[in-house]
C-alpha cells in the first residue's frame, strides 16, 4: 500500500456543500380541508407485516394496525390490543388481556384466536418473512421457523375469551415492550383472499385508519370507525417523493402537510428559511460501516481497527451532517468511548490487501463515503467507491458481494438505547458480516451477553450486558461506528395533536386546521 499523493476531494466536497440549497417556492397550495397529507422517502417493500422490512412499510403498520401493545406518550409501553398484561413463573409466563368488543375494520370481532393464529403465520416459514424478530425467546419458535416443528407447535395459546398466553424459553422482563410492534392479522380475511388480502378491495386493519386506495406511489386511508382509537382526521394521502430535496420544495409548496427526512446536509439552511417548521427529534438513528468478514483480508482484525481509527467522524458530523449528527465510535449512545487502536502498523502487515470497495447509495449518503474513501487513500488503502441504486445495495450485502458497505438504520419509535444492539444480534436485520459464521470465541461471548440482558428483569443490569456484548462488537472491530443522527420532520402550521419530542409517526391523534 502506498499513500496517495495530490489534492484530495475534500475541497470539491466542501464547495459542493456550500452551494447546495433549497429553491423557495412562494406560493401556498390551498389544503382539503380534514386531509392530512404525508410525504414520505420509500415505498414500503409490503403491506402485511409478517413480511414487511422496511421502516417505510412499518410507518404504515402503526395506521393501519394496532399492535397488541403500544407505545405510551412517553415512547415506554402502554396499552394497545391489550389492556393489561402480567408475568408468571419468574417471566417465563406472560398472559395479555384483551381490550372488550374489538373489531376489524369490516366489523367481525377481534379475538384472542387471531393474535394466536397470527404469531403461528408469523413464524410460518412458508408465509411469512423467515425471521424470528421480536418472538426470539418465544418457546420452540426457531424450531418453527426452520420447519423442524409445525406452527402449532409454538409456544403461545388461547386461555380464556379474551386472553393469550406465551411461552418463554428464557425470562424475559421486556417482552411487553417487544409487542408494541406485533401487529396481529386478520385470519377470515388471509384465509379468504391468500396473499391478496393487502389490497385495497380486501384489506382489512385494526388500526386509527384503513386503507382505501393504492397508486402507483402512493396510499389513501380513511377514519377506521371501528378502531378502538379512530383517528381525529377523516382521511390521509400518502405520497412516496425519494428525492429529499424534491420532497421539501413541494411541502414548501403546500403540498404536505409533514415531510419526513429533509437532506440531512441542508439543515442548517432549512432551519434559516423554514423556521419552527423544521422539527429535530432524538431518534435511534444509527450510521455505520458493515464490514464483509468472509473477505480474507478483511478478516485481519488490526486492518479493521486502522480503518477506523484514520476515518474522521468530526468531519462527517460537522461539515457533511452540520445539526443533524453526531460523531460516534460505539452503537448505544453515551456508552464508554472503546480505546484508540494507535496508528498504522506497516503495511507488509496488509500485503493480501489490493484495494476495498466502499459501497453507499446515491445521493446525500455518497458524500460521507466520498470523505470516508478519501481518509483511507490518503491513509495508504487504496480505496473505490462504489455508488448505486438502494435496492441494488440491499441485495449485493444480502448476496454478500461486498467488502464494506456504509449503512444506517432508523430504529423507529424504540427509543430505549439498548434497542440499537439488536439488529447485530444473530438473526438480527444487520447480520450479515458472517462474524457468527466464523466460530470465534468473542461471538459466543457476544451471544451469551446478548442472552444475559434480554433475560434481566432490572433495566440497569440489562443495561450493564448490552454494553458488555458492545465492547466485544467493537473490540473486534465488526462494525465501524461513525454518528448518531436526529430524525428530521417538516411539520406545517396546520398540524395539532402533536406529542412533544416524539417523531410524528403515529397518526392518530392528529389534526388539521378544517378537520
Amino acid at each position: 500500500m502506498t499513500a496517495s499523493s495530490g489534492l484530495t476531494r475534500r475541497g470539491a466536497l466542501l464547495a459542493s456543500l456550500a452551494g447546495l440549497g433549497v429553491a423557495a417556492c412562494s406560493g401556498r397550495r390551498e389544503a382539503p380541508p380534514g386531509l392530512l397529507r404525508v410525504a414520505i422517502s420509500n415505498m414500503p417493500d409490503s403491506l402485511d407485516p409478517a413480511i414487511g422490512q422496511f421502516a417505510a412499510s412499518a410507518l404504515l403498520y402503526k395506521q393501519l394496525f394496532a399492535p397488541l401493545t403500544d407505545y405510551s406518550d412517553d415512547l415506554g409501553v402502554g396499552p394497545g390490543l391489550a389492556d393489561n398484561w402480567s408475568a408468571e413463573d419468574a417471566g417465563r409466563r406472560w398472559i395479555f388481556t384483551l381490550r372488550e368488543d374489538l373489531r376489524w375494520s369490516d366489523g367481525h370481532e377481534l379475538t384472542a384466536d387471531d393474535v394466536v393464529w397470527s404469531v403461528q403465520r408469523i413464524l410460518n416459514p412458508a408465509t411469512a418473512g423467515g425471521e424470528l424478530g421480536d418472538f426470539y425467546a418465544v418457546e420452540n419458535a426457531r424450531a418453527v421457523l426452520t420447519g423442524e416443528m409445525p406452527p402449532s407447535e409454538v409456544g403461545v395459546r388461547q386461555v380464556g375469551a379474551r386472553q393469550v398466553e406465551f411461552r418463554l424459553q428464557q425470562p424475559l422482563g421486556l417482552f411487553p415492550t417487544l409487542m408494541r410492534e406485533f401487529y396481529p392479522f386478520p385470519r377470515h380475511a388471509i384465509e379468504a383472499h391468500g396473499n391478496d388480502w393487502v389490497r385495497p378491495e380486501n384489506f382489512v386493519g385494526s388500526g386509527p385508519f384503513k386503507l382505501a386506495d393504492v397508486g402507483a406511489l402512493s396510499f389513501d386511508l380513511v377514519r377506521n370507525d371501528f378502531s378502538y382509537a379512530p383517528a381525529a382526521v377523516a382521511a390521509a394521502h400518502v405520497e412516496i417523493v425519494d428525492d429529499a430535496s424534491t420532497r421539501t420544495r413541494m411541502f414548501r409548496a403546500g403540498d404536505f402537510d409533514l415531510a419526513d427526512a429533509p437532506p440531512p446536509t441542508q439543515i442548517p439552511l432549512l432551519r434559516r428559511q423554514l423556521g419552527n417548521r423544521v422539527h429535530s427529534f432524538p431518534a435511534p438513528k444509527f450510521t455505520y460501516l458493515k464490514i464483509n468478514l468472509r473477505r480474507p483480508a478483511l478478516q485481519n482484525v488490526r486492518l479493521r481497527r486502522f480503518l477506523s481509527v484514520v476515518t474522521d467522524r468530526a468531519f462527517l458530523a460537522n461539515q457533511i451532517m452540520a445539526e443533524a449528527a453526531t460523531e460516534t465510535q460505539t452503537v448505544i449512545p453515551d456508552s464508554l468511548q472503546p480505546p484508540q487502536a494507535g496508528v498504522a502498523p506497516p503495511s507488509g502487515d496488509f500485503s493480501e490487501l489490493s484495494r476495498l470497495t466502499l459501497r453507499t447509495t446515491s445521493g446525500d449518503r455518497e458524500r460521507l463515503a466520498i470523505a470516508i474513501a478519501d481518509d483511507w487513500n490518503r491513509a495508504g488503502v487504496q480505496t473505490e467507491l462504489l455508488a448505486t441504486a438502494p435496492v441494488d445495495l440491499y441485495s449485493a450485502v444480502d448476496g454478500g458481494d461486498f467488502d464494506i458497505a456504509l449503512s444506517h438504520f432508523d430504529r423507529g419509535l424504540k427509543a430505549n438505547p439498548n434497542f440499537m444492539m439488536e439488529p447485530f444480534t444473530e438473526g438480527g436485520f444487520a447480520d450479515d458480516s458472517g462474524w457468527f459464521e466464523t466460530g470465534a470465541p468473542e461471538a459466543d461471548a457476544f451471544n451469551a451477553a446478548i442472552a444475559a440482558a434480554r433475560q434481566a428483569v432490572e433495566d440497569g443490569e440489562r443495561t450493564r450486558f448490552y454494553q458488555q456484548a458492545e465492547a466485544i462488537l467493537l473490540d473486534q472491530q465488526v462494525i465501524i461506528p461513525l454518528l448518531h443522527e436526529q430524525a428530521h420532520w417538516l411539520i406545517s402550521d396546520r398540524v395539532s395533536g402533536l406529542t412533544p419530542d416524539v417523531q410524528p409517526q403515529i397518526w392518530r391523534n392528529l389534526s388539521v386546521s378544517g378537520a
